[in-house]
């Protein structure tokens, strides 16, 4: 049985996440990912050498409902996960999943020249084996 080679670039989507400011509130955040219907804010990197943040939406259940802080008086950057694991367009999609099982992860940033191009989680990698 031939594999057709599916990579990650072929079922990333470019649609489920935001580009924020790490200094934005919780409170801002939420509108915005409503406002947006996304389930993930990227912080965007201050400068050239910095790395991408990551929240989402059940990290602010998880470490602001939860803990009964202030959506208000919390910013992104306190709960974010940062630096972030990625993917290449390029790679294959059985080791992208073998990569989240390995590390845990449920979804990651695609990069290409240094740049957030897409998003890849189990979901993509698993749809994409019907067609």
């Amino acid at each position: 049985m031939n594999h057709k080679l599916v990579q990650v670039k072929d079922v990333m989507t470019t649609n489920n996440y935001q580009f924020v400011d790490g200094m934005m509130t919780v409170t801002e955040g939420i509108t915005l990912a409503k406002q947006h219907n996304v389930n993930a804010l990227i912080i965007n990197k201050r400068n050239a050498q910095d790395e991408y943040g990551l929240v989402m939406l059940a990290d602010i259940a998880k470490q602001v409902l939860a803990k009964d802080r202030s959506p208000d008086r919390v910013n992104l950057y306190e709960i974010m996960a940062k630096p972030l694991m990625s993917v290449l367009p390029e790679m294959d999609v059985r080791y992208c999943a073998r990569l989240f099982e390995r590390f845990s992860l449920h979804l990651a940033p695609v990069i290409e020249n240094k740049e957030i191009i897409g998003m890849v989680d189990y979901t993509n990698m698993v749809f994409s084996q019907i067609e």
